[in-house]
């Protein structure tokens, strides 16, 4: 990616903002958008973050944790979309394909744009993506995925783009969330399922994240299994050996909840997000 579209430095915009491509769209088409943005950056312009949420294996709490990042962000008054680029498993419901978690960071957000642009391959297989997307007889590729990424930071002030599986899940044959997240050249915020053996796991994501030359802006402990021993003791070894700020540790929970778990993440580390209000 060229270097101008990095959002990976914390500076505020200032006299040269940052332009992303706006595809014309007909009247009808228009972006529903709930809220205007209240707070603002430098000179009187919109305030921008982005992040993309990567974790360290399948359901751990990825989607979550990006819903309540854009709980967050929807509280400060910013116009946030949550972006789920690729989602297997979607069944359909009122003529159209849903997704669990694409669904919940839609509802999260409060940007409503089409769904072919928050998730560009809706898979119906729920198998890993590149099985899912060759018996769906889908070819998953990165340039719908930036541009929708594109359309979506052109409508927004926040967006959180959610990865799929842990961070190196293959997408197709040469191409894997790695690359792509190398591609949209994010901060990353790495969601760590604490059970047993999640210190190699979080530590081998974390050399991943910096070997592609990404900025790994922070991590959440969320609680997984609640019999977990010495859960404390796992925290402390991973804060010790991780290069990014821990944003918050999320209790075990049997029902999900982003709300609460926005409760327990303090993300005023993050590259570009949102000073507190007076």
């Amino acid at each position: 990616m060229n270097d101008e579209l990095s959002l990976n430095d914390p500076i505020a915009p200032t006299a040269d903002p940052l332009i992303v491509p706006v595809v014309e769209t007909e009247p009808d088409d228009a972006p529903e958008l709930e809220a205007a943005p209240m707070i603002q950056a430098v000179g009187s312009l919109p305030w921008r973050f982005s992040c993309f949420v990567t974790g360290t294996d399948t359901e751990i709490g990825k989607t979550m944790i990006s819903a309540a990042i854009l709980h967050q962000l929807v509280a400060k008054g910013l116009r946030a979309c949550g972006m789920k680029p690729v989602a297997a498993g979607a069944a359909m419901r009122d003529g159209e394909l849903h997704n669990d978690d694409a669904d919940l960071l839609r509802a999260a957000g409060n940007v409503h744009l089409p769904v072919n642009l928050t998730t560009p391959f809706m898979l119906r297989t729920p198998a890993a993506p590149h099985i899912a997307a060759a018996i769906d007889g889908v070819t998953i590729a990165p340039v719908p995925i930036i541009a929708a990424y594109a359309e979506i930071a052109a409508a927004s002030d926040a967006v959180v783009v959610e990865g799929v599986g842990g961070f190196r899940v293959p997408l197709t044959d040469d191409f894997d969330t790695a690359d792509l997240a190398a591609q949209l050249n994010l901060p990353v915020v790495l969601v760590v399922g604490m059970r047993l053996g999640c210190i190699s796991h979080a530590l081998l994501t974390v050399e991943a994240i910096i070997a592609r030359n990404l900025v790994l802006a922070g991590w959440v402990a969320n609680q997984i299994d609640p019999d977990m021993q010495y859960a404390d003791e796992n925290v402390a070894a991973l804060a010790a050996r991780i290069p990014a700020p821990l944003l918050g540790r999320v209790p075990f929970m049997d029902q999900p909840d982003h709300v609460r778990a926005a409760s327990c993440i303090d993300l005023a580390a993050l590259p570009g997000w949102p000073p507190a209000g007076d």
